[in-house]
C-alpha cells in the first residue's frame, strides 16, 4: 500500500486526504518531523504560503521537509508550489528551495480575481483539466530538468515537473477530477 502524507499546518489539506483515500492510498497528516517517517510521497497543499513557511519553521519542519523532498515524490499545489520553488523573489519568506523554478506569488491579483479554466495537462490524456485558480502563483522561469506540464493560453506556466517533484499553481483538490492525484500517486508508487 502506498502511503502519502499531506502537510497539515494550514490550507486545503483535508480535501487532498479525501481524494487520496478515494483512490485507495493510505494517508497521513504531517505536522511534525516524525510524521514523515515511512511516507512514499508528500503533498504540500494550497493555503497561505507565508503562514505555511512560518509554521514549518515553528514546528522544526523546514529541514526535514527539504530532505524528504530531495528524495521522495513531493507535490506542491498553489502555496505548496511557492514553498517548493528555488526563487520567489522574496528572501523574507521560508521556502524549501528544492525545485528549479522561479515563482511569482499572487500573480493574478486578489481573491476577487480568482478564476477557473479548462487546461490541457501533459500526462493526463486529451481531456482538459478544470483548473481552479485562487490568488494563484505562476512559474516565471524554469531551469535544469524542469518540464512544463501546463500553461495558460497566454503562455504563463501553471504546472511543472522535475523528476519526482510536481508543482501546480491551481487547486486540483477543489474539483471532482482526480487525474492529477492519480498521476502523483502513480509517481509515488513507482518510486517505492
Amino acid at each position: 500500500m502506498t502511503t502519502i502524507g499531506v502537510l497539515a499546518l494550514q490550507g486545503a489539506f483535508i480535501e487532498h486526504v479525501k481524494i487520496l483515500r478515494r483512490l485507495g492510498a493510505e494517508t497521513r497528516e504531517v505536522r511534525l518531523p516524525a510524521d514523515l517517517d515511512g511516507l512514499d510521497g508528500l503533498i504540500i497543499p494550497g493555503g497561505e504560503s507565508t503562514t505555511i513557511g512560518k509554521l514549518a519553521v515553528a514546528f522544526g519542519l523546514v529541514e526535514p521537509l527539504r530532505a524528504f523532498a530531495g528524495q521522495h515524490p513531493t507535490w506542491g499545489t498553489c502555496a505548496g508550489m511557492i514553498f517548493l520553488a528555488k526563487d520567489i523573489g522574496n528572501d523574507r519568506q521560508p521556502i524549501l528551495g528544492v525545485m528549479d523554478i522561479t515563482v511569482n506569488r499572487n500573480a493574478f491579483g486578489r481573491q476577487v480575481d480568482s478564476f477557473e479554466v479548462d487546461l490541457p495537462v501533459k500526462g493526463l490524456g486529451d481531456e482538459p483539466f478544470h483548473a481552479v485558480f485562487i490568488r494563484a502563483p505562476i512559474v516565471t522561469a524554469v531551469a535544469g530538468e524542469v518540464q512544463v506540464l501546463a500553461a495558460l493560453a497566454d503562455g504563463r506556466i501553471v504546472a511543472a515537473q522535475s523528476g519526482h517533484l510536481l508543482a501546480t499553481a491551481f487547486h486540483p483538490e477543489l474539483t471532482a477530477d482526480d487525474r492529477l492525484h492519480a498521476y502523483f500517486l502513480n509517481m509515488a508508487t513507482q518510486a517505492k
